[in-house]
């Protein structure tokens, strides 16, 4: 994989140098495609274009200092990575709808998605909690083991 297979401008590209491309190519798909994300979202929900850029903006910072953190966190929490696909499923159904020139308040799309992720946020704390059973008193437990004589 290391020995040279051919050279562009002088530089020998070996097997390995091939899948590390690929590698690289793959990731920059993947900011891509959350770029895109961010800004399908961000034309969803706003008309200022201000607040579009912001979003991308945002949206790209967060993913280049905390990506593999949000990835772990998502992958650990396979209701949370639902939710994020209803959301887009929820913002491009809202599109497609405003599309057909049918408009929808902002305000209830807002509702909906801050209360899922209440719902959500809930979920993941009692998910976290371990479960105790219920234990019984002495005298109950007694009382069944030896059950009266008829």
């Amino acid at each position: 994989m290391t020995e040279p297979l051919f050279a562009v401008f002088g530089q020998q590209v070996s097997g390995k140098d091939l899948i590390l491309i690929g590698v690289i190519i793959q990731i920059m798909l993947l900011d891509i495609v959350f770029s895109l994300d961010s800004v399908i979202t961000a034309v969803g929900m706003v008309r200022e274009i201000w607040v579009m850029v912001a979003a991308v903006i945002i949206a790209v910072a967060i993913m280049l200092f905390s990506a593999e953190k949000i990835s772990n966190f998502v992958n650990r929490h396979l209701t949370v990575k639902i939710l994020a696909l209803s959301f887009l499923l929820l913002i491009g159904t809202s599109l497609i709808i405003e599309g057909l020139h049918v408009h929808i308040p902002k305000g209830y799309i807002y509702f909906a998605m801050g209360f899922s992720v209440f719902v959500e946020l809930l979920n993941l704390r009692l998910r976290t909690r371990t479960i105790t059973p219920v234990k019984l008193r002495a005298a109950y437990l007694a009382e069944n083991q030896n059950p009266p004589n008829e």
